[in-house]
């Protein structure tokens, strides 16, 4: 069935053509100016609106992305540009907000729907793991749901509980959700047009922290380079980056917890060791084969995480290198990880985070002696 949203400013009479005028031409000046500072809050609120462009089926709602442009302001302008029948606020109900959107992508269209925080997403989770992660199968392949549930999650805010939370681990225990995470402003903007393009379900865990890191991003190539991969079907998914090249030991990490992975190894060649970084980005699917043709370089790994470490994504990359690299391994797998205990209170989060200090206390106990 198709879907009958309209675009731009036909959606709504607020929306006046000079708008979607002005968005346009901005795209173009910000393609012809090259590199420029960007932070990955914009990176992923232009990752929506040039695939709301390119797209009429894509649409995005949730509680308060509306007119106040989310609480971190990732659909500022959205509604302004493409009216309220493409970017729309919900009630309060998480559960009814996923509901919603299956039966959308159902019916031809290309949800992109946020959940605000990483624990808001709870009372959502049956839909997730009965609906969304088990149509394509229970159908034998004749349903596809191709939707995005954004969910800003992780610590390095001050948060209390409920609003702090990696909850990566249930998303990727459940067979038939893709999971990605990116941990650069380039990869923020390049990962979610990738996952709205999937014709399969995709968890989008976007690390809170890093909303307002910058860098220098060339928007006008991660464009082009979104064309091109549409075309050669060469995406970012399954595909791990070496974040930092070494020869020592590997740190293997995602999301909010590489920058911390990277200042590790920074500070470890200042000690004269060289430590080499792998950002994992897509949760799943996995790429098992850059992680370990790394582990069986260096020999040696840490996996870090800002999860509790019981049961976790950190645990199965553990036993997937282990699996693979044993006859390579001079040193037993270890992990750095937030700890088994519910999320503290903002002035104790530093110590539970993973941090520096403990990221190299871990490369010290790699048994470095014979």
């Amino acid at each position: 069935m198709s879907p009958t949203i309209t675009t731009s400013s036909e959606a709504n009479g607020n929306v006046s053509a000079a708008t979607a005028r002005a968005a346009a031409s901005a795209a173009a000046s910000a393609e012809a100016a090259g590199p420029q500072p960007l932070t990955m809050a914009k990176a992923l609120n232009t990752a929506l609106a040039d695939a709301m462009h390119a797209d009429s089926s894509v649409l995005v709602f949730g509680e308060d992305v509306g007119m106040l442009g989310g609480v971190f302001r990732i659909t500022d302008g959205l509604t302004a540009t493409f009216g309220e029948q493409r970017c729309f606020d919900t009630p309060l109900a998480e559960s009814g907000i996923v509901g919603m959107a299956v039966g959308m992508a159902i019916n031809g269209m290309r949800p992109v729907i946020e959940m605000q925080f990483d624990a808001f997403a709870y009372p959502a989770f049956e839909q997730i793991v009965s609906h969304v992660a088990k149509m394509h199968n229970r159908t034998k392949g004749a349903v596809k749901l191709p939707m995005v549930i954004r969910i800003p999650y992780g610590g390095g805010i001050g948060g209390v509980e409920h609003h702090c939370d990696s909850s990566e681990s249930y998303y990727a225990h459940t067979a038939g959700l893709k999971v990605y995470t990116p941990a650069t402003v380039a990869d923020g903007y390049r990962m979610l047009r990738e996952a709205i393009d999937s014709e399969d379900p995709v968890i989008f865990m976007e690390p809170k922290k890093m909303y307002w890191t910058k860098d220098q991003v060339d928007l006008g190539e991660l464009r082009r380079e979104h064309a091109e991969s549409t075309t050669t079907g060469r995406t970012s998914e399954g595909r791990a980056a070496v974040a930092r090249p070494g020869t020592e030991a590997t740190l293997i990490a995602y999301g909010p917890s590489v920058p911390t992975a990277l200042a590790a190894a920074e500070a470890a060649a200042l000690e004269g060791r060289s430590l080499e970084v792998i950002d994992v980005r897509t949760i799943v699917p996995f790429d098992d084969e850059t992680v370990c043709e790394s582990v069986r370089k260096t020999g040696r790994a840490v996996v870090i995480a800002e999860a509790h470490g019981f049961a976790s994504v950190s645990s199965e990359i553990v036993a997937r290198v282990q699996e693979r690299c044993f006859h390579y391994l001079a040193a037993p797998i270890r992990r750095v990880t937030g700890f088994d205990v519910p999320y503290p209170a903002p002035k104790l989060e530093k110590y539970y985070l993973p941090g520096v200090d403990r990221i190299l206390d871990a490369v010290d106990d790699l048994q470095w002696e014979n």
